[in-house]
């Protein structure tokens, strides 16, 4: 980056600086000069009233008058005499002073001035250009002045630049990983249809405890291929979320519907209230997916005879639903790492393969939100879904 020093702003704050201090100057040799000029004539006025007493009224009356020092004739100019022999100033230079003090005041003030609103455009420079970065465009910053922001701009340049290289890297592996997802996810599917066809051919000469363990396993590969397919899909970025507005207690609802044949088969309550219409921004089919993942996961925490609780409300910034269970809780070791891929906790519950929470957490933030789970003062496990506004 080429750079020129930047003297415009040195130059006016350095001329008011000297004349403020050549105004102060002429104004204390003023003062000086006043005061010798005042014990010279008081010298003066007392040798003449020594040698002639008779005088003194009339020395009085001389400089109580209204301008003693001015005359028509002036008589030590008669005798040769001049203000500068006498070392006498006129007032004239406390003028000069006051006039330079105040002009050297009103240039600082400018100069000042001046500086401020460069800085302040410098930093608002800066701070459209990060969040033009920031927002995803690109742009340069074109100011190549030498001042106090230049260190700063090639910080800013330094680490604009290191971001871009990682982002990069870290985009082509998000794309690796989800081709690789892709793939994985149909091979899989390759052999689960293989097996079904085997196990419709070969249903007679399978008992039925057998058909019932092989099934199994086939729905939980079939469940894992699914998963696979949709987590390539969202690394890839390719997820299409048709976004409407929601209302939440629908939302909830349709989840619940859905899960109706698990809750029941172990006889936990799902409580849903009617907390008035609260609507989001969001894609109804993707959104109650995420919302019944994390149902499943209160479900498969609680003994039967419990129940799963669901609150709604809306805030300024934001709109928060909640979704609680009666259980245990979390193992606090778990805590940091439940929304992590594949990651099934110390103490699994179900048969899950620890890609729902998952699943949930990326399709809510896809949607402006954000998901976060702690335990409850009382007991039981607690999700906290927010859909920013």
């Amino acid at each position: 980056m080429n750079k020129r020093p930047d003297i415009q702003m040195t130059i006016p704050s350095a001329a008011a600086v000297s004349l403020l201090a050549a105004s102060a100057t002429a104004a204390l040799l003023t003062l000086y000069y006043r005061h010798r000029s005042f014990k010279l004539l008081g010298g003066i006025c007392e040798r003449i009233v020594q040698e002639c007493p008779a005088s003194r009224q009339s020395i009085l009356r001389a400089l109580k008058t209204p301008d003693p020092y001015t005359t028509d004739a002036c008589l030590l100019t008669a005798f040769g005499y001049h203000p500068s022999d006498l070392g006498l100033a006129d007032t004239a230079v406390l003028w000069i002073a006051l006039f330079g003090s105040l002009a050297g005041i009103m240039l600082f003030l400018f100069s000042s001035w001046r500086q401020h609103k460069r800085t302040a455009a410098r930093i608002q420079a800066l701070t459209d250009y990060l969040e033009k970065i920031n927002t995803g465009g690109q742009g340069s910053l074109i100011d190549t002045t030498e001042d106090g922001f230049s260190k700063l701009q090639d910080e800013i340049y330094k680490t604009v630049t290191a971001l871009y290289q990682t982002r990069g890297s870290a985009l082509a592996a998000r794309n690796d990983l989800a081709e690789n997802l892709s793939n994985i996810a149909h091979q899989i599917k390759t052999p689960i249809t293989s097996i079904s066809l085997s196990i419709q051919m070969e249903r007679e000469r399978l008992g039925d405890v057998c058909l019932q363990t092989i099934q199994r396993q086939l729905d939980h590969l079939t469940h894992l291929e699914e998963a696979l397919s949709l987590l390539s899909r969202i690394d890839a970025g390719v997820l299409v979320l048709e976004r409407k507005p929601v209302d939440i207690f629908t939302l909830l609802t349709l989840a619940s519907d859905n899960l109706y044949i698990l809750f029941a088969q172990k006889n936990v309550l799902l409580h849903i209230p009617e907390l008035g219409e609260i609507e989001i921004t969001a894609d109804l089919d993707w959104t109650m997916e995420a919302v019944m993942n994390v149902m499943k996961d209160c479900l498969e925490a609680v003994p039967p005879g419990a129940a799963v609780y669901c609150s709604y409300e809306q805030h300024p910034l934001y709109v928060q639903i909640r979704i609680w269970d009666e259980g245990e809780g979390f193992a606090r070791e778990d805590l940091p790492y439940l929304f992590d891929r594949f990651y099934r906790g110390r103490r699994p519950k179900g048969a899950g393969i620890g890609i729902g929470l998952s699943l949930s957490k990326a399709i809510i933030e896809m949607q402006n939100g954000i998901i976060r789970a702690f335990n409850l003062p009382l007991g039981g496990a607690c999700f906290e879904i927010r859909f920013y506004s």
